[in-house]
């Protein structure tokens, strides 16, 4: 038996929170600047990319309390029970003087008309957190979901150089509140099942995964939400109504990562940045890609089970997963279900998912010793989190003839899907120029490419065809020769 109690719990800053009536489209934003009269946190674009809203967000992981910066304009205020909400306005040095993090920014004349300001500050804050000595890309990382109109970035990039010469982290309040901290959100979410309201108002947070199992099989009409990256958009942009709701970014056993000798199976609920440590070591050739998936902030909310949940003809990680044979288990009450993950894609807004049932968890094959894979995303500007297109190819050959591939692309088309009769056409034959030059024509009879305000359907044609050139070149060596000779 469940217990079930109906308050939402969580700390503020230093002070303990529990509210009985919450909207499920509530945003925490909004409950800061509203509610708690907090302003110090600013609504800038209110989908999650500019980072003026930025927020450390903290809960207990293994061990220790993990600290996340998260844009508080698409995270949901249901979604905090058990947390840690850490705002601008906790930030405070020795004898009421600015904080390590707010001097560096005033002497280095970080700030300008001060709107994203706070934002930046909280950024720095949560990376300083972590690496009191960061390096120019550690820096540069933490900050790809805050924009600055005024400032320019160069001055801010140098107070988060200086910060540890003001005061290092083991002498600051948040680092100094952990060890307590960490027994109050302990305490906060082992309360069992929370809800909270009636209908298209309700709020359950489930009490563990066979809770999750056994209450999405009873009201499948629910909507299940992990990081909102996705879900917090229908609210901020669309104004519409996502209730009722289920919350899930709390759940431990969500974000397991199984490594075995054959594959890595990741649970739905490993975000992008707790998934990017076991990337970086069993499928480094996703490094690059993986620092273009949004911000940190970002990063640091949005699921893999999400990404795929939804079926976005544009995610990024279909098509880079498909290309490795991923497989999807989905689960309903007690009874699971595999398929190929391609085979999820039925349709524009349509996956093979029936009522109460969920994306549990992911299987991704490692790739074979000799075989080529490689993933590239095509986007207006380096860290945008919506792309045009994003292509992943593999291959492996024998003495130069190829035996095994695998292209997809998202962004395409209605679905992420294989280019079937481009495999086709590769297989058996020569990997060589003139074999790709022969194959490129047979995108079109792959794709019908889509068009938007994001790239016209040509221009993803013609991408797609220079990706399997770039691709082609990458394995022989040619784009590096071609570079050398250019320069």
């Amino acid at each position: 038996m469940v217990d079930v109690t109906n308050a939402i719990r969580f700390l503020l800053n230093g002070e303990d929170i529990a509210l009985t009536d919450v909207a499920p489209d509530q945003t925490l934003l909004d409950w800061l600047r509203l509610e708690r009269r907090l302003r110090g946190s600013k609504e800038g674009c209110a989908e999650g990319d500019c980072g003026a809203c930025t927020v450390l967000v903290g809960r207990v992981f293994g061990d220790e309390v993990i600290y996340d910066s998260v844009t508080a304009c698409i995270r949901l205020l249901g979604s905090l029970n058990g947390c840690h909400v850490v705002t601008v306005e906790h930030l405070r040095g020795e004898n009421g003087q600015l904080h390590p993090v707010q001097q560096a920014m005033v002497d280095q004349h970080g700030s300008q008309c001060g709107f994203c300001t706070p934002g930046f500050v909280m950024s720095l804050y949560g990376l300083w957190m972590r690496n009191p000595h960061p390096t120019r890309s550690a820096i540069e990382k933490a900050l790809q979901g805050n924009l600055c109109r005024c400032t320019g970035y160069a001055p801010i990039i140098r107070a988060a150089e200086a910060i540890s010469s003001y005061g290092l982290p083991q002498g600051d309040v948040l680092w100094a509140e952990r060890i307590a901290v960490k027994d109050r959100l302990i305490a906060l979410s082992q309360t069992g099942r929370v809800e909270i309201g009636a209908d298209e108002n309700r709020i359950i947070i489930p009490a563990s995964l066979d809770d999750l199992a056994q209450l999405y099989a009873q009201y499948p009409e629910a909507r299940i939400v992990a990081g909102s990256t996705d879900v917090g958009l229908w609210v901020t942009k669309f104004m519409r109504r996502i209730g009722p709701v289920i919350f899930i970014n709390h759940l431990q056993e969500l974000k397991a990562v199984t490594v075995s000798d054959a594959a890595v199976n990741f649970m739905a609920g490993v975000t992008y940045s707790e998934a990017l440590p076991t990337i970086e070591e069993h499928f480094p050739q996703l490094r690059e890609l993986w620092s273009r998936f949004a911000g940190e902030q970002v990063r640091n909310m949005g699921t893999l089970g999400g990404n795929i949940a939804n079926g976005s003809p544009i995610g990024d990680t279909p098509p880079t997963f498909i290309a490795l044979g991923a497989r999807l288990t989905l689960r309903k009450g007690n009874e699971r279900r595999e398929m190929a993950l391609e085979d999820y894609f039925v349709a524009y807004g349509k996956q093979d998912r029936g009522p109460g049932e969920f994306v549990e968890s992911l299987f991704v094959p490692r790739l074979p010793a000799g075989e080529h894979y490689a993933v590239y995303k095509v986007a207006k500007r380096k860290e945008e989190d919506i792309s045009s297109l994003c292509g992943a190819f593999r291959v492996g050959t024998d003495n130069g003839v190829v035996t095994s591939v695998r292209i997809a692309f998202g962004g395409m088309a209605a679905t992420p899907k294989r280019a079937a009769v481009v495999e086709a056409a590769l297989m058996g034959k020569a990997w060589s120029e003139e074999t790709i030059e022969a194959v490129l024509p047979l995108f079109g009879e792959d794709y019908q490419p889509i068009s938007d305000m994001r790239a016209s359907a040509d221009y993803r044609l013609l991408a797609a065809k220079n990706l399997l050139r770039r691709f082609y070149m990458e394995t022989e060596g040619t784009a590096e020769r071609l570079s050398r000779e250019v320069a």
